[in-house]
C-alpha cells in the first residue's frame, strides 16, 4: 500500500469521544463499527459495555503492501458515558504522577527576621515588625504550596474500560503491520523513517507503536524520532493514545487488546498483579 492510498489522520482529541452531541456519536458508531450490544436480563437494565465489532484493520508488510486484514474486539462504554469515562481515566493517570514536593516557607519558617528592624514610633516610616514579612524580598510567602498528596483513586474495571475506549475510538486511524523486528539488523533511524512512510505515516505527526516485544535495534533506531511513542503491554497508558494521530501495532498486540481488553477477560493475570505491586510500591515511597 503505498502512503499516497491511505486516508489522512485526525487527531483524537476531535475523535468520536470527544464529540459533544451524543447523537453525533451514535451516528459514528453506526457508520464506523458493528455493535453487537451485550445481553441484558430485562429490557430496563443498562449494558455497562457494549461489544464493538471494529472494521477491519489492513495489515502492512514491511513494503508497505496489504497482506491481510484483522479485526479488534474490545470492550466500549455506552455512548452516553464514553466521555466521562475516559475523562476520567486521564485525569486519573495525570494527577497521580503529581510528586507533590513543592513546598514554600511561610514567614515564621523562614531563617531571620526575630529582631525588630527599626523603632515602631518617630521613624516617620510605616511600622514594621519584622523583616521576614511577604511584604519584604526574602520574606516568607502567604498561602504557598506545601507537600500534599495529589492521587486520586478509580476502579479498576473503570480504568480498563478508559483505556479500551480510547483504543476502540483511535481504530479509524489505526493499522496493523507485520513484525519487523528482523528487519533491523543493526540501529538505523533513516531506515525507520522509511518504513513509517511506507506505510503511510508522516514523521512529523505524532505516533504510537505497540509492540509485544521490542528490540534493541528497533529501540536505538526510533528513540531519536521525538513524535515517537514505541510502547509495549507494560507501559500502554491512555494519554499516549489520545495524543498520538495514529497508532501502529503488530498482529501479536492486537491478540493482546482482544484478549486482555475484550470481551472474553476473565479476570486478573500476572501482568494485572504486578502493575498493582508496581501501584503500591509507588504509593509506599510517596508516603515514605
Amino acid at each position: 500500500m503505498s502512503a499516497s492510498a491511505t486516508s489522512p489522520s485526525v487527531s483524537f482529541f476531535s475523535s468520536s469521544i470527544f464529540i459533544t452531541s451524543p447523537h453525533q456519536y451514535h451516528n459514528y458508531l453506526s457508520s464506523s463499527f458493528k455493535c453487537n450490544p451485550l445481553k441484558t436480563l430485562n429490557s430496563r437494565t443498562k449494558a455497562l459495555a457494549i461489544r464493538s465489532e471494529q472494521a477491519a484493520l489492513p495489515i502492512l508488510s514491511f513494503d508497505g503492501e496489504k497482506i491481510g486484514e484483522t479485526y479488534l474486539n474490545l470492550k466500549s462504554a455506552p455512548p452516553d458515558t464514553a466521555r466521562a469515562v475516559v475523562h476520567r481515566g486521564i485525569i486519573t493517570d495525570q494527577q497521580n504522577k503529581r510528586r507533590g514536593t513543592a513546598s514554600t516557607l511561610t514567614r515564621s519558617e523562614v531563617r531571620g527576621g526575630g529582631i525588630k528592624p527599626y523603632p515602631q514610633k518617630k521613624t516617620g516610616r510605616a511600622r514594621r515588625g519584622s523583616q521576614r514579612t511577604p511584604l519584604r524580598p526574602g520574606g516568607g510567602v502567604v498561602f504557598g504550596p506545601k507537600p500534599r498528596d495529589w492521587s486520586i483513586k478509580i476502579n479498576r474495571k473503570e480504568k480498563r474500560l478508559a483505556l479500551s475506549t480510547a483504543m476502540a475510538s483511535a481504530a479509524v486511524n489505526t493499522i496493523v503491520v507485520e513484525d519487523f523486528s528482523e528487519n533491523f539488523e543493526k540501529p538505523k533511524t533513516k531506515e525507520f523513517i522509511a518504513a513509517m512512510k511506507r506505510w503511510g505515516i508522516d514523521p512529523k505527526e505524532k505516533s504510537m507503536f505497540l509492540l509485544t516485544e521490542v528490540s534493541d535495534n528497533v529501540i536505538l533506531s526510533s528513540r531519536n524520532i521525538g513524535t515517537l511513542k514505541m510502547l509495549t503491554p507494560r507501559t500502554l497508558n491512555l494519554f499516549d493514545i489520545l495524543n498520538s494521530d495514529k497508532l501502529v501495532l503488530t498482529q501479536s498486540a492486537v491478540d493482546y487488546l482482544n484478549s486482555m481488553y475484550g470481551l472474553d477477560y476473565e479476570g486478573e493475570t500476572e501482568d494485572d498483579n504486578e502493575q498493582d505491586e508496581e501501584e503500591e510500591r509507588e504509593e509506599g515511597d510517596a508516603e515514605g
